[in-house]
């Protein structure tokens, strides 16, 4: 009878192997594939499991009869075939468990105090290996073996040393390892935002790049008519500026120096088109030019007092460029145009947002009854 239903049971494994042999092959979709990775996960902790119960078997063989193999008459007892079946069931069962309890205490009580954490993460092994211990090897054991009736001592000796395996496992083993995942984990993440931080720069960058490129190709077109000789020498002034702002516009940050390399091409490209009825005014100290701002932050910042202001020869557009302790400065009086444009912001919105992954410190732009005054922070990076 006892052959019979350990045969049994054995039939019902080798069915449960086809049947997930079966789902191997289906290699093309991507459950299947989904499967798979799942399958080789599983079958590494299998694997482990099954180690592991080899190793604590002869050392309990050895402890017990001073041998690490047994006789062939002990080996061929039923018995002993199903209690060695079982504890690998249960070592397999601790692996897979255990990985869950730390996820769980992970994920949902973090808000914990430490010790009350570790506190329930004990009490939660215990009573998890208590659990397993008696559905998987006791159970099985009373099921196919009714006769055998373990003692007590027996039975305490079995909780305790599992007990102790349970622990050890989890806080030395399975803690650690979860560790390193959430670490692995928190890396990722900051993978992950760093890029999604440069790929948002970036799209800011590209927002100036096309909008300058417009204006001035709006400002060649009205000149090409009016003298070609100039026209021609826009062209190059206009091929130098763009040359460099390519450039630069890979970089995060750059020094102000060179900014106001930029700039001087672009001044010459607005005194071009506007002649004496747009004026500018620069006082920057040296030890200002060598400190940082994102690129093109100063060109938005005039293209935007033009934009928004009008000029003659006889009331012209004052501009003045200054900078005052570690602040770039940009004030122009107002000037408001006859025709009424629009704004919408986006340049002086695009230089706060970019200021905002790159610093704490933020541009101002105060409007009073005569001038608007931009106030740009210029940074100091370390070994940059």
């Amino acid at each position: 009878m006892r052959s019979r239903q350990l045969k049994i049971f054995y039939f019902y494994l080798n069915v449960k192997s086809r049947k997930i042999k079966k789902q191997i092959t289906e290699k093309d979709s991507a459950e299947g594939k989904a499967f798979q990775k799942s399958l080789r996960r599983f079958l590494k902790t299998v694997g482990k499991a099954a180690i592991v119960s080899l190793l604590i078997y002869e050392v309990f063989f050895y402890l017990n009869m001073g041998r690490l193999l047994l006789p062939s008459e002990y080996m061929a007892q039923s018995l002993l075939q199903l209690e060695t079946l079982l504890g690998f069931f249960y070592i397999l069962s601790i692996f897979l468990i255990f990985p869950l309890i730390s996820g769980f205490v992970n994920n949902r009580l973090n808000h914990l105090q430490p010790f009350l954490k570790i506190l329930f993460e004990l009490v939660l092994v215990l009573i998890f290996n208590a659990i397993l211990l008696s559905l998987i090897h006791f159970a099985p054991l009373l099921i196919f073996f009714p006769e055998v009736e373990p003692s007590p001592d027996r039975i305490r000796t079995s909780y305790l040393v599992t007990g102790i395996f349970s622990l050890f496992f989890y806080f030395f083993v399975e803690r650690e390892r979860s560790k390193k995942r959430l670490q692995a984990e928190m890396l990722r993440s900051a993978r992950l935002q760093k890029e999604n931080f440069q790929a948002q720069l970036e799209n800011l960058k590209d927002q100036v790049n096309p909008h300058f490129l417009f204006n001035s190709l709006n400002v060649l077109v009205s000149l090409i008519p009016l003298d070609a000789d100039r026209a021609t020498e826009f062209t190059r002034k206009l091929s130098k500026l763009y040359r460099s702002f390519l450039d630069n516009s890979s970089e995060q940050l750059i020094p102000l120096r060179k900014e106001l390399d930029i700039i001087d091409a672009y001044i010459y490209l607005l005194k071009t088109r506007f002649g004496d009825s747009v004026q500018f005014e620069m006082q920057i100290s040296s030890e200002a030019k060598e400190l940082q701002l994102p690129p093109g932050s100063l060109q938005v910042v005039l293209e935007n007092a033009i934009k928004h202001n009008g000029s003659t020869r006889k009331k012209p557009l004052l501009i003045k460029i200054f900078s005052e302790e570690n602040f770039l400065l940009v004030k122009n009086n107002l000037q408001p145009r006859l025709e009424q444009l629009e704004s919408t912001n986006t340049g002086l919105k695009n230089i706060e947002s970019r200021y905002s992954y790159l610093s704490e410190k933020k541009p101002v732009f105060t409007k009073t009854e005569t001038d608007f005054i931009a106030k740009l922070p210029l940074l100091k990076v370390e070994n940059s």
